[in-house]
């Protein structure tokens, strides 16, 4: 799950990016006495994520600013629908405004694109994974845009559960050893509840990975055909997982193919972020000194 101390670690150094200094235009434009609120719009529907990230924006660079978060993440929201109001110093909210909307907006993109996937495979057994293809800084931001459009995480880092792809098994044969033999080597050094999943990208390689007790294989860059012959082949004994040429016009058809999962690289590595906009107001009642 998204926590406190990270969002609080990601917010905080983008800020600092944002203005390492200080905002100088609002400093010396703006009066400090002067108040505004603000409403965040959306431009286009979508689904939310992103509310306590938008909030800690405006909280870690001005305390005393107000967000009302006015629908949850995961909630699906229309065209001109307000999704926040933000009140409180002009100077705070102005310079908080990039950070916050940069930030929102790309979890809301990758939370619709998540649910559109998600959508496309209703009624199959498939669930739609993430990849390890995010924005570095950013990853769990981002993989919890995904559990808000309704996907499924994939494995976090390298250090969380073994995933022999290609290049792994290319190595080993080039090196006269047996993926059999190696693969229940690791087993026999790791941790019992350890995952271990294994990529091929032919048919002819499933045996002697199943012959290893592999927890998932994933058949990467196969057409239908080859997954269903794929699926059947391995007839339940692990689960198994597409990935490679995925999108919105392909999904359909792999998911039918009977696959456990599809993972998809592009819920995070080239999705649009969601127009979304703050439209901020001068408050009548400023006091002055």
């Amino acid at each position: 799950m998204l926590t406190t101390a990270t969002i609080t670690a990601v917010v905080s150094a983008a800020l600092h990016e944002d203005a390492p200094w200080g905002d100088i235009t609002s400093e010396l434009l703006i009066p400090s006495d002067a108040m505004a609120s603000a409403e965040l719009v959306a431009r286009e529907h979508g689904v939310f994520s992103g509310g306590a990230v938008f909030l800690a924006a405006f909280a870690l660079t001005d305390p005393s600013i107000t967000v009302e978060l006015l629908v949850a993440d995961a909630a699906p929201f229309a065209a001109g629908d307000v999704l926040a109001r933000v009140s409180g110093s002009a100077r705070g909210i102005l310079q908080a405004e990039r950070v916050a909307l940069n930030l929102v907006q790309r979890m809301s993109g990758i939370a619709t694109l998540t649910a559109e996937y998600v959508a496309e495979t209703a009624g199959t057994r498939a669930r739609i994974a993430d990849t390890r293809k995010t924005t570095p800084g950013l990853r769990a931001l981002e993989r919890q845009a995904v559990r808000d459009g309704g996907g499924h995480n994939h494995r976090f880092s390298l250090s969380d559960a073994v995933m022999a792809k290609d290049n792994h098994l290319a190595v080993l044969t080039a090196n006269g050893i047996s993926v059999t033999d190696a693969l229940l080597g690791l087993r026999a050094r790791l941790p019992l509840t350890t995952h271990i999943e294994v990529e091929v990208d032919r048919i002819d390689q499933i045996d002697a990975v199943l012959a290893a007790g592999v927890d998932t294989i994933m058949l990467d860059n196969f057409t239908p055909e080859q997954l269903r012959a794929g699926v059947a082949h391995i007839a339940g004994r692990t689960v198994v997982e597409a990935s490679g040429g995925v999108n919105l016009g392909t999904v359909r058809a792999i998911a039918e193919t009977g696959v456990d999962v599809i993972s998809v690289g592009a819920l995070t590595h080239s999705v649009r972020a969601l127009d979304l906009g703050l439209d901020v107001t001068v408050a009548t009642d400023v006091v002055t000194d």
